[in-house]
């Protein structure tokens, strides 16, 4: 009996927990719904800019997010070429940078090496020679970056990236910008704290 009892107790505190789950984030107010169907696997998609400061302060709040998801929940990063801080070419070179760094699995240090040039150090990103530079201060040599730039992999990938960007471009306005399972934008509103906004989106990954 005191097995059951105990049972009992556990379905009912896991079914206030999901109620209450259900309650604090409201469609239309924390997230809002931007396609019908989600993605088969479940998966997080921020988009951002290494030229939006925004994006830099968010970047702890990334590594949050990817402690605290599922093995089975894929995140993959979107760099933007619609911002208008420099040119849609000189945007889609720092998307390249991205993807040669997710290359060389050392995505999340070289793009922090990246935002910390812009943000920290105050430093100019005209062009690929100027990535290159701040690759080289990593340790990567230039040719190999020049090799990866040019390289039939990493411009497959561009096009990926920007072809994601034409998928939801009409509900990105700006960014940081995480669109959840395909289905699902997560919002921040000013009553909700960083913490809150992780798990939020946390919370989306379990939706279908």
């Amino acid at each position: 009996m005191k097995k059951i009892y105990a049972a009992l107790g556990l379905f009912l505190l896991f079914s206030l927990q999901a109620c209450g789950a259900q309650e604090l984030w409201e469609e239309g107010e924390h997230y809002v719904v931007v396609s019908d169907q989600a993605t088969e696997k479940p998966q997080i998609t921020e988009f951002f800019s290494f030229w939006c400061p925004h994006c830099y302060n968010f970047e702890p709040l990334v590594a949050k997010m990817k402690q605290k998801i599922g093995s089975d929940v894929d995140f993959t990063k979107v760099h933007v070429n619609f911002m208008g801080f420099t040119s849609a070419d000189i945007q889609d070179d720092a998307t390249k940078a991205m993807l040669i760094g997710r290359s060389m699995g050392q995505e999340d240090s070289l793009n922090l090496a990246v935002f910390k040039h812009i943000h920290v150090q105050r430093g100019i990103v005209a062009g690929q020679s100027d990535l290159e530079k701040i690759f080289l201060a990593t340790g990567i040599d230039p040719e190999e970056y020049k090799k990866k730039a040019s390289s039939f992999t990493i411009n497959s990938q561009l096009k990926k990236n920007n072809k994601t960007i034409d998928q939801f471009r009409k509900h990105i306005s700006g960014v940081p910008n995480f669109i959840v399972n395909g289905k699902y934008q997560a919002k921040f509103t000013r009553e909700m704290s960083a913490d809150d906004f992780v798990e939020l989106v946390v919370w989306l990954t379990k939706q279908k």
